[in-house]
């Protein structure tokens, strides 16, 4: 009788174990998983007069998407932040990918991590002829900016939803709020 006392409650206790285990290694659903997704790879780019950014690359989407990401501190209209398309053209960093670009579309009013800006949809004449889709982002706290490149083969509103999925998660937005010196 003891025997199976004994085995009763080491199957319990067992139980117990696996069960406390299994609820720590859950995560819910929800915007972070989708950082799970987004590999950090490294700045591709010569060094230009701002500093290297950060780059990741989303394997788990659809089509693989490569985002870049810079901060770019003083250089933004500190009394009406990004305020057109054509500043978006001129800060997003496309250039860094590919001289050739055309906007799809006029953009689009855009909240990132709290910061109020613009995103813009082009095409991408890549190196040997390939064409991608970009997305550009570029958005504001201050005086400071903060712009996102998002280039792939995806449609540019898939690499739009992708890229400000990723850029509002709480890595990135902990990230930005730093990069751009604070709240």
């Amino acid at each position: 009788m003891r025997r199976l006392i004994a085995i009763a409650i080491a199957a319990l206790v067992f139980g117990a174990l696996s069960g406390v285990a299994a609820y720590q290694k859950v995560r819910p659903q929800g915007a972070d998983d989708v950082d799970r997704h987004w590999q950090e790879i490294a700045w591709p780019y010569p060094r230009d007069g701002w500093p290297a950014g950060r780059a990741f690359r989303c394997d788990g989407c659809t089509e693989p998407i490569e985002i870049y990401v810079r901060p770019k501190i003083g250089f933004c209209n500190c009394d009406t932040g990004v305020a057109d398309d054509d500043e978006v053209d001129r800060v997003a960093d496309l250039d860094l990918i590919s001289d050739r670009f055309a906007p799809l579309a006029p953009g689009q009013v855009i909240r990132v991590a709290d910061l109020r800006g613009r995103v813009r949809a082009y095409d991408l004449d890549m190196p040997g002829g390939a064409r991608h889709a970009a997305i550009g982002i570029a958005v504001s706290h201050r005086c400071d900016l903060l712009v996102a490149v998002a280039q792939g083969r995806a449609h540019a509103d898939e690499l739009q939803r992708e890229a400000v999925a990723f850029l509002t998660t709480e890595r990135m937005k902990h990230w930005t709020m730093a990069a751009l010196g604070g709240g």
